[in-house]
């Protein structure tokens, strides 16, 4: 960041800033996660794994993370109609990255502990 400002601008244009954009937000990790332990879900069997999300959160998180390519929707044109969703390769690719910082998570938290038990 400079002096005169523009500090925000900068920060727009950083990737990890974009990329945490995209994940961010209360839902959108479970979500990913869910999908990436079970593969394909319908929209039902994703609200289950997913505690305490509201249809009203869950249909827009799983639309903007689809805008974002994060999330495939099919849909299969048969009664009763079903929906199933499903992590894109871009999706996919973050996993690395999650347990990565699932493992230091853990590590801090481990410290945390110790210092407090001191």
């Amino acid at each position: 960041m400079n002096d005169k400002g523009t500090g925000n601008k900068n920060m727009n244009n950083c990737p990890l800033t974009y990329a945490l954009n995209l994940i961010g937000g209360k839902w959108r990790l479970p979500i990913i996660w869910a999908l990436s332990q079970n593969n394909t879900l319908r929209y039902n069997e994703l609200k289950r794994k997913v505690d305490g999300i509201t249809n009203m959160m869950l249909s827009q998180s799983l639309k903007e993370m689809e805008n974002h390519g994060l999330v495939n929707r099919k849909q299969f044109m048969e009664i009763p109609p079903r929906v199933e969703y499903s992590l894109t390769e871009e999706g996919k690719d973050l996993i690395p990255a999650l347990e990565s910082l699932a493992k230091w998570g853990k590590g801090m938290k481990n410290k945390e502990m110790d210092r407090c038990n001191k």
